[in-house]
């Protein structure tokens, strides 16, 4: 998997966001550390309030399982939690991030996957001429009508 595939998103930047970002969710629902331990407490993930306070401070690390606990207290996807705290209080920005820059993978692998198609229809016609013309018409002909069904629009609407 490459860099730009990597399931956790493009916005992902670590500890220092959650740090902040814990703070910021505390802090929003007037919490003290104290009622945020509690809450962790009470949904199964152990953590006192010198933990929380250190935590938000950058005096403790994070591990995994307490991520998944504070995303689950403040009610938030942990992607959410994890990214910068200026873009991840609006969810719905990171949400749309998310799907712009998927929407994006989705084109490098379909572009790939034509580009590899394409090679291999080449290979065989290299080895078939006889058959170049008429395996490009029908090529072009189904390109042309994908093109004009995403478009709304039929080759025979534009005669």
């Amino acid at each position: 998997m490459t860099a730009e595939e990597s399931p956790q998103g493009v916005l992902l930047s670590g500890e220092a966001n959650v740090a902040v970002r814990i703070k910021l969710e505390r802090e929003t629902r007037g919490w003290s550390t104290n009622a945020l331990s509690d809450r962790l407490n009470e949904a199964g993930f152990d953590m006192n309030p010198s933990a929380v306070w250190r935590i938000e401070n950058g005096k403790r690390r994070i591990n995994l399982d307490e991520a998944i606990g504070f995303a689950e207290v403040f009610g938030l996807d942990l992607r959410n939690l994890v990214g910068p705290p200026q873009l991840a209080a609006r969810a719905r920005a990171m949400e749309l991030i998310d799907a712009v820059v998927d929407a994006f993978r989705q084109t490098q692998r379909a572009n790939t996957a034509f580009t590899t198609a394409r090679d291999a229809l080449d290979a065989y016609l290299a080895e078939h001429p006889d058959l170049r013309r008429e395996a490009e018409v029908m090529v072009s002909n189904a390109i042309t009508e994908v093109s004009a069904t995403h478009s709304g629009t039929r080759p025979s609407d534009r005669e």
